[in-house]
Parts: structure tokens; sequence; C-alpha cells
């Protein structure tokens, strides 16, 4: 009963991979087919136009040309800074104007039409167009290279050719500039203002990329549409916005709205927030299932005898279905030390002591050949063939201490 008392069924690490492994596997497929669309679609699009960011689409050279010119850069991201710090010494870039509502659009019309300053608006589509610069209408979009700028505009024959295109824009606002044209149609349009400003419309914006800038006349054009005033304004929509959906509070217009900060959370899409939180409570649910208690082990009255025969083919043929040589080894040897330490004399205590068993068993046995220690205490067998030729030997030692 003593070889019975130390049995577990309990699978080994080889057993537990081998049985695990190809969910491992998926998961770790799932988590790399994640990872890699994540960075397919956010990489070089990361900080896009924004003057803070030094990636491939970012705006942090232009911006630092421009604080080395002595024009103050600020970056806001909602639409009351944006109209507060409208003025005759300003310059507005809007990055994304066709992310405005209408709402927002008739608003920052209203406040750069009669403020006397420049508002640059990159690649306007007819969603914004006719409300941030009537008269002014869109046609097919071209593709984006380097173009001539076939205008009497200053800054653009300044700069020369430029890497320009997208949205093409017609108009016949008198006093307009129409530059760089693309099979007759422009996509640099300059219209002025009734109050000394003006509003220019650039079909894209790649003149205005870190990786594009030192190409052709790119940061000539940038510098000179951005850096005419001695404050520029970097306005860039975001969804978070509260005028989006008419919740935002009225600006009293006194002072300066101050630049928002933007924390790594507000990166982060609503979608992906909400995917984790919903993981993260499977992920809990599922360790409170797999962790539940069960409760000890009650014994309990079987409704049979089983005979001890059978009980023992059962265990054997568990333990042959798991692989379990090394449990059955050592149920083997526990129960021969246990019944050779009886024969010998010996208290329960030391049956299962290597000094004090095989001292015993040597006295009794002193012309043996069998290394006792490695039959009685060894390694456990490496396959099945040397499992059954162990227990034969553990049979056969045990014969020889009775009969002896």
């Amino acid at each position: 009963m003593t070889g019975a008392a130390t049995t577990s069924l309990s699978p080994t690490a080889r057993q537990v991979w081998t049985r695990t492994r190809g969910i491992l596997v998926v998961i770790a497929l799932l988590v790399a087919a994640g990872i890699t669309m994540a960075a397919l679609r956010s990489g070089d699009q990361h900080g896009r136009l924004d003057p803070r960011s030094a990636d491939t689409h970012g705006s942090r050279a232009v911006a630092e040309l421009l604080k080395d010119q002595g024009v103050s850069v600020r970056v806001v991201t909602r639409l009351d800074a944006a109209v507060a710090a409208a003025g005759p010494d300003t310059t507005l870039l809007v990055t994304e104007p066709d992310l405005l509502t209408i709402a927002q659009q008739d608003a920052l019309h209203s406040a750069t039409s009669p403020s006397g300053g420049r508002t640059v608006l990159l690649a306007a589509s007819d969603a914004s167009v006719d409300t941030l610069a009537p008269g002014v209408r869109t046609d097919v979009p071209a593709r984006v290279a380097a173009r001539t700028p076939q205008c009497t505009f200053p800054p653009a024959r300044r700069a020369g050719n430029a890497d320009v295109g997208g949205e093409r824009y017609s108009t016949e606002a008198p006093g307009a500039d129409s530059c760089y044209p693309s099979d007759g149609l422009p996509s640099l349009v300059r219209v002025d203002t009734t109050t000394g400003g003006d509003t220019v419309l650039l079909g894209s914006p790649d003149i205005f990329y870190n990786d594009r800038l030192d190409e052709h006349g790119n940061a000539s054009l940038a510098l000179q549409l951005l850096g005419s005033r001695p404050a520029l304004v970097w306005y860039i929509p975001s969804l978070s916005d509260p005028s989006t959906d008419g919740t935002a509070e009225e600006n009293d217009g006194g002072g300066e709205a101050e630049e928002e900060e933007i924390g790594f959370l507000d990166l982060i899409p609503s979608g992906w927030l909400w995917g984790t939180l919903q993981l993260a409570v499977a992920a809990l649910l599922t360790a409170i299932w797999r962790a539940r208690r069960l409760g000890p082990l009650v014994t309990e009255r079987l409704p049979v005898a089983i005979r001890a025969s059978e009980a023992t083919e059962g265990r054997a043929r568990l333990y042959r279905k798991v692989n379990a040589r090394d449990r059955a080894a050592a149920s083997l040897r526990s129960a021969t030390r246990a019944r050779l330490a009886t024969v010998l004399g010996l208290p329960p205590a030391e049956a299962h002591s290597p000094d004090a068993l095989i001292s015993a068993v040597s006295a009794q046995l002193p012309d043996t050949e069998r290394d006792i220690r490695d039959l009685l205490f060894g390694p456990a067998p490496a396959d099945d063939a040397t499992l059954v030729h162990l227990a034969d030997q553990l049979d056969a030692l045990e014969r020889e201490v009775r009969t002896s």
C-alpha cells in the first residue's frame, strides 16, 4: 500500500508541452499578426502633419526652421483655440479642413475672414471649400509630382519647382493667384479677403513632410506660405473636440488660448481601448474559472468490490497512456523496499533509507552480483522494455531475500 500512496498521475513537463504547444502556436501567430497589422497601419502615419513629430510624415523640420526665423509656432486641436488665435499677425494652418463639421467650418470662416491674417487650408475638397473659401471650386485630384509655378505669386516664383498635386481648384475671384497647374487647373490658389488677409489652398500637404522638405523648392515654398506673419497657429482638428457635437463653450475672446497637451491615450482610437477592456475582463473570468477550488478529496465506498489484479491492470494502463514510466518504476521500487524492510526486520522509517536498506540486503545476500543501490534507488527506465526488466529484477531480488 505504500507504493499506492506515492502514486501520481500528474503529467510531466514534456507531456504538458506536447498537449499545449498547438494552442500556444496559434496564440503566438495571432499576436504576431496583430502587431504586424498595427505596425503597417500606423507606422509612417503616426503624428502626420504634427509639428512635434519627427516621423516620415511629421512636420517637425519645417516647424523648427520657422522658429529659427523668429516665427512662433503653437499647436492647437480645438476650434475655440484656433478661433481665438485669428488675427492680422497670425497665420492659421488647418491640416484637415475636411474633418470639420459644417458648424465648425462656419465658425472658423466667420473668425478668419475679417481677421486680416492668412489662412492656409491643406487638401481641402468640396466638403469644406464652399464654406472656408467661397468662390473656389474643386476638380478631380491629380497625382503629386514636381511642378513649375507658372504664376506671378512671389513665394511660388521664388520657390520654383515643388512637389504639388492632389486637389485642383479654380476661381474667378479678382486678384487671385493660381499656381502649379496640372492639365490647366492649379493645385495652389491664393484668394484675397476684404480685410487685407488672404486664404491659401494647397492641394496636397507633401511639401510639409519631414522626408520631402529638402526636395526641389519644397522648403522655400513651405516657409514662405507659413512664415509671412510673426505667429503661426498649427490647427490639427480632433474628433474629441467638444465643438464637433455643438457642446463647446463660447470663447469670451479675452486672452490667448493655451496650447493643448496631447497624451498617449489620446492617440489610441476608442475602439482599441474598449477592445482591450473586454479582453481584460475575459482573461479575468478565465482565470477565475481555471483557478476555482474543487475542495479536498473525499473517500467514497465503491458500489462493487474490485479485485486487486483488476485495479493493478487499470493503474498500469493509466501509467502507459501517459507514458508515466517514472511513476510506475517509483511505485514498484517503493513497494519492494517496504516488503524487504518487513522481511529484514527494519523499522518502516528505514524502509526508504538507502544506507540502512542496502546494508541490510547486502548482509543477507553477500555474494549477489546485482547493483542493489541502482536496482532499488536508481533512475527511471528509458523505455517500456527496461521497465519490464526492472520489475523482473525486483521480483528476483525479493525472492532471494525471502529464501536466503
